[in-house]
């Protein structure tokens, strides 16, 4: 076994010489050595290619990846004689003062290899190395932990009472404070009791982080497909000095790390000691089924047919083609604007309406057709909260919400006039700066000053109100505008803040018979395909476009730019009030933006044009029409849609009207924004 040993540790030298880890290693070496300082330990982290280290030798690979813990003793006694052989440090006396983690780059692609807790059976007694994944749900504040320790006899008369680091406690994965740092320890040459040197203990960084299987946000969407039932348990996961602070609350890792059974008084934690982490990001579809490239090549000569037809025949299984269009294309449009880029184009959506059944029925249709796509359940909190660590550390822990978990897409919070005001006021403040603060109370956490944590909010909000229920709650205004709504119930600030208000157009005092025929039939039979053209544009083909879509970088042409700039600084000349100045608020513009990068989005485009432009404004104007009341632009009730698409006569009759309103819309800036140069074409 001696010679076992002896060629491993040969191998293991020349891997770290042939990898670059012998010239990191004298790094590390020297920044030790210039502090001149000793320690109890000192710590060094070797990457590890488990590949390249097999073709070396297979058993020393084999090895690290079954025994990790006494493959780092390998590498310890060859990193000590390093230190000895060319002086590095000059401080160290023994090998046991060298700490190595083994930090594996991946590991073999075998099932054997995966550690998951939504599966039985668990192994946590094996030590070794694991790779598991999953979603943050809630993460520790940094807190410290003993890395190592020196002990020293306490019988004077004992020699190891003093000179040689003969007693050396490191932290091993899995091990407690207590395990690492006791009282009862003993001297192996005389028995008396052990007392620690307290000037060379080393402290390191310590974080706990509570994640869960991905599996979670599919049982966290309010409607799905899958009938699958599965089993989800949230696990513990240990991060250490430099992989603190390495992970953020809601986003998906790959972590590699040994597991390990924690005891905390009669309860037992399962978790992982992590020694890598890798930010898992999805990649989406490569390109569109075929009846979507179908339909794009035959709608080619207009900029508007294709999405007409797409948002026409969209969600066919919750209500049938050709109803509920504007909101549709709203929701299409929102879906394809999620990202978890810093400065996204985010697209908010309150809808305003009397059919709130047949609406929450579409809004969670739709939202199962993003990976992060999460419905809110009314007993639970949106955005983060702070509770006390259950793992008996006293320290704080930010709990994940529905917002968090959304990143990247789309958060349905449901009806808006649920929401006390306290909670409205918290969400008007997350739409303004996609940020909430979280606030820790040192004295209550055990910290010497309050902390305030910032979290990002990256993901576009949909919510409606009911406005049979305004009504019946509040006494309505008798100044309203022509076109206005009342929007009494919600606080005015607050819906300003929605990049888009739309009205849903069939109220339920007077549902279309197609709807009612939809709605009794999927009521006796909730399976049955009620229109063919379920059948050739399936959801899974809707979610593989909306996933293709949203990934394309889109920029603005020179054309459109100018034609959002003039509509934008026309109305906020028109839009203006004696006490407030113009009701137009500059988050508007970035409304605008969006909302035709979206449209272009859907149309499979990569350069937003004039056509695209066209639609963001008569959505905008329709949405602050229903806020404010008719501007001078004076649009239609429902200008994307004003009239049913049941053939090609009538994709034509719909060309010909959105050309009319770029032509009203050309005179509407030439009237009301003057000094702005809008190309203009005769027709």
């Amino acid at each position: 076994m001696h010679r076992e040993i002896q060629k491993m540790r040969e191998i293991a030298l020349v891997y770290l010489d042939r990898s670059g880890g012998l010239q990191k290693f004298v790094h590390d070496c020297k920044k030790y050595n210039d502090s001149k300082q000793s320690y109890a330990v000192y710590r060094f982290v070797i990457s590890i290619n488990p590949s390249d280290i097999a073709e070396l030798d297979a058993a020393l690979g084999n090895y690290i990846l079954h025994n990790p813990i006494q493959a780092a003793q390998i590498f310890q006694s060859v990193c000590f004689i390093a230190i000895k052989t060319l002086s590095l440090i000059d401080q160290l006396q023994t090998e046991a003062q060298i700490s190595i983690l083994l930090k594996p780059t991946h590991l073999p692609p075998l099932p054997s290899y995966v550690l998951s807790l939504s599966a039985f059976p668990f192994n946590y007694t094996s030590q070794r190395f694991y790779m598991s994944e999953g979603i943050v749900i809630a993460m520790g504040t940094v807190t410290k932990y003993t890395q190592g320790a020196r002990f020293l006899c306490t019988e004077e008369t004992c020699p190891f009472s003093e000179g040689r680091f003969r007693y050396i406690r490191v932290h091993l994965p899995g091990a407690t404070e207590s395990a690492t740092v006791r009282s009862d320890f003993v001297c192996s040459l005389c028995s008396s009791p052990l007392q620690e040197n307290m000037k060379f203990r080393v402290l390191g960084d310590k974080q706990i982080v509570e994640m869960i299987d991905a599996k979670v946000l599919d049982a966290l969407k309010g409607y799905c497909n899958d009938k699958s039932h599965f089993r989800i348990q949230t696990f513990t996961v240990f991060l250490r000095d430099e992989l603190a602070n390495k992970m953020n609350i809601g986003d998906h890792y790959k972590i590699i790390g040994i597991p390990a059974c924690v005891q905390n008084g009669l309860q037992a934690t399962a978790c992982i000691e992590v020694n890598s982490v890798q930010l898992c990001k999805p990649n989406g579809p490569s390109s569109v089924s075929k009846n979507f490239k179908y339909l794009l090549s035959l709608t080619s000569s207009s900029c508007w047919r294709f999405t007409a037809i797409l948002v026409n025949i969209f969600a066919s299984q919750v209500v049938p083609p050709g109803t509920y269009n504007t909101l549709k294309l709203a929701i299409l449009m929102s879906l394809v604007q999620t990202g978890e880029k810093e400065n996204a184009d985010y697209l908010d959506l309150l809808i305003v309406t009397s059919d709130t059944l047949v609406t929450d029925r579409l809004l969670n249709y739709s939202v199962c057709l993003l990976p992060r796509g999460i419905r809110h359940p009314p007993s639970s909190e949106i955005f983060p909260s702070v509770s006390k660590d259950k793992h008996g550390t006293g320290s704080a822990s930010i709990q994940a919400c529905s917002a968090v978990l959304a990143k990247g897409g789309i958060c349905y919070i449901g009806d808006l006039s649920s929401y006390k005001k306290d909670k409205l006021e918290l969400l008007q403040s997350v739409l303004e700066s996609r940020t909430t603060t979280v606030f820790i109370p040192g004295k209550k956490y055990g910290e010497e000053a309050d902390q305030h944590v910032t979290i990002p909010v990256q993901t576009n909000f949909w919510s409606f109100v009911d406005v049979d229920s305004s009504s019946k709650k509040h006494i309505q205004k008798d100044n309203f505008v022509i076109g206005q709504m009342d929007m009494s119930l919600i606080p005015p600030n607050l819906v300003d803040v929605f990049g888009l208000l739309i009205y849903n157009e069939f109220p339920s005092c007077r549902l279309p018979s197609p709807l009612v025929h939809h709605v009794l039939k999927k009521a006796i039979n909730p399976e049955a395909t009620l229109y063919k053209v379920s059948q050739q544009f399936r959801t899974q083909d809707y979610e593989e476009f909306i996933l293709f879509a949203k990934n394309l970088h889109v920029e603005l042409s020179s054309e459109a730019e100018s034609l959002i700039q003039g509509y934008y600084l026309a109305s906020r000349r028109v839009r203006r009030d004696s006490v407030h100045g113009s009701t137009l608020s500059a988050s508007a513009l970035k409304t605008l933006i969006s909302l035709s990068k979206a449209h272009t989005k859907l149309s499979l485009r990569k350069k937003v044009l004039e056509e695209d432009a066209l639609i963001a404004i008569l959505l905008l104007e329709s949405s602050l029409t229903l806020k404010h009341g008719k501007s001078a632009l004076c649009i239609a009730p429902n200008p994307v849609f004003p009239f049913d698409l049941s053939d090609e006569n009538s994709l034509q009759q719909r060309d010909f009207y959105l050309m009319q309103c770029h032509h009203q819309l050309l005179k509407f800036i030439g009237a009301y924004g003057p000094g702005i140069h809008v190309n203009t074409s005769e027709e």
